[in-house]
């Protein structure tokens, strides 16, 4: 996203409502069109309305962006907005002690709500009047998720922008429109949903609108048009479900932090260059999921933050494997016996790169006996060219690396690492302050151990 820019998101829904006379296809798809074409005015007249979120502002984006708060008039710019949200400090005491927890939104972000004045002046001349009419039709009708993005300088003018947000929404409402006929099976509607990317530069921020229920293994077609036209490297997901943008004013769902080390100072080397690991990934720990596994379970933790991995990059869509499954998998592959499952019994590096094949279809590197003095330029290749998170093992215990720092000139070196040995709440602040995800520095390992590394290879799929 372009630095100094606002990121304006509207948010609401559109009743879609026709009815078919007919299931002729030709007729259907005449409706539908005629459907959404008749949207498209819906979002063109004067009654559209958007709301400002945490405050009483409305605006009239097609009546030049008059809006309810006076002192805003249309040809201010929209960063004036920010100042109309209310914030917890300006709430009174009573409503902080009720909403403490409230998060405010950070800022570059303005979040507005999709509405529609139905309050019509004057006074009807003449009475209403019913027909009533019999015959069989099929009614169509669902609703439309609108969500659109868009990042405007932050002098840009509230006229201007609003202006922008309505071309989104016809543009949007296009797109859906094509999904829909698509994907159309006989009357059924496909919902079409919307997703954010923020996508390599010069690209940037796109949305991509998908049908709802068609998995991505069956959209892959779509996905190469889309590389095509975007000119994407085609070896690895960009524009799955998975790698849509998350919005920082959206909580995760699941409870799990995610990539604690960017809240983290790069070490000072001479001439020294970190090499980190790309995309996100949750932190999974000891004592997590109703789960103690405290003493023997460090391995699988740092197995379920590699597979969390390739979740969250689009790779695979199947759920974080839990102890049971991931025993289950290294009985099915004949690593173990079948005593082994509900066992308390640690797993290494081979393991964990079989239970990525059966579960994933990820091929892993082992490297074998290496020293505590570790490689350097191996591990900075490895973050390079694949990115993902290395399982380290060494006598009982497990680590997971994320990054390493080092320099050429003077040999220092520094590791990236996430500590699955914490028991502690998913709090940031501890797990950054007391290290549990931090650097350290060659004195971490057992110079005269040697350790097992499983390094998991990016699979070459879009």
């Amino acid at each position: 996203m372009v630095v100094g820019n606002i990121i304006l998101r509207l948010r609401g829904s559109l009743e879609f409502k026709c009815q078919l006379d007919s299931t002729d296809v030709p007729h259907v798809q005449k409706v539908i069109s005629r459907t959404f074409e008749a949207l498209g005015s819906q979002v063109k007249a004067e009654s559209l309305v958007l709301g400002l979120c945490s405050s009483p502002v409305f605006l009239w984006p097609n009546k030049g962006g008059h809006a309810t708060a006076g002192e805003i008039s249309p040809n201010r710019p929209c960063k004036d907005l920010q100042q109309l949200i209310q914030t917890d400090d300006q709430e009174s005491s009573s409503r902080k002690s009720a909403k403490k927890d409230k998060k405010n939104p950070p800022a570059g972000i303005i979040n507005l709500t999709l509405m529609t004045e139905v309050t019509e002046t004057g006074v009807l001349s003449v009475a209403p009047t019913l027909l009533r009419e019999r015959k069989k039709h099929h009614l169509l009708q669902t609703t439309l998720p609108m969500d659109c993005v868009v990042s405007v300088p932050s002098s840009e003018s509230i006229s201007v922008v609003c202006g922008t947000l309505v071309g989104a929404l016809c543009s949007q409402l296009g797109d859906m429109e094509k999904v829909a006929l698509r994907h159309m099976k006989g009357t059924a509607l496909l919902i079409p949903q919307p997703f954010h990317f923020l996508l390599p530069a010069p690209v940037g921020l796109v949305t991509v609108v998908y049908p709802a229920g068609v998995p991505d293994s069956q959209l892959e077609t779509r996905r190469k048009e889309l590389h095509s036209l975007f000119e994407l490297p085609d070896n690895r997901p960009y524009l799955r479900r998975a790698n849509a943008l998350h919005f920082p004013d959206e909580p995760y769902k699941d409870g799990y932090l995610r990539n604690p080390h960017v809240h983290l100072n790069h070490p000072v080397l001479e001439n020294g260059k970190p090499y980190l690991v790309q995309g996100t990934y949750s932190y999974h720990h000891y004592m997590q999921d109703r789960m103690d596994d405290n003493g023997w379970g460090c391995a699988y933790r740092s197995l379920q933050t590699i597979c969390s991995w390739f979740q969250q990059q689009g790779y695979v869509e199947r759920a974080v494997p839990s102890h049971k499954e991931i025993q289950q998998a290294l009985v099915e592959v004949g690593d173990k016996q079948g005593s082994f499952l509900g066992s308390r019994q640690w797993i290494g590096s081979i393991e964990v790169a079989a239970v990525l094949d059966q579960l994933l279809g990820v091929t892993s590197k082992i490297m074998f006996n290496v020293s505590g003095s570790l490689l350097r330029r191996e591990l900075a290749n490895h973050f390079l060219s694949e990115g993902t998170p290395i399982m380290i093992g060494g006598g009982v215990l497990a680590h997971t690396i994320l990054g390493v720092a080092w320099s050429e000139t003077t040999g220092q070196i520094r590791y990236l690492i996430l500590d699955p040995h914490y028991t502690g709440a998913e709090d940031l602040q501890v797990i950054t302050d007391k290290g549990w995800c931090g650097w350290k520095g060659p004195e971490f390992w057992d110079q005269n151990a040697y350790y097992n590394l499983c390094l998991p290879q990016r699979p070459k799929t879009i």
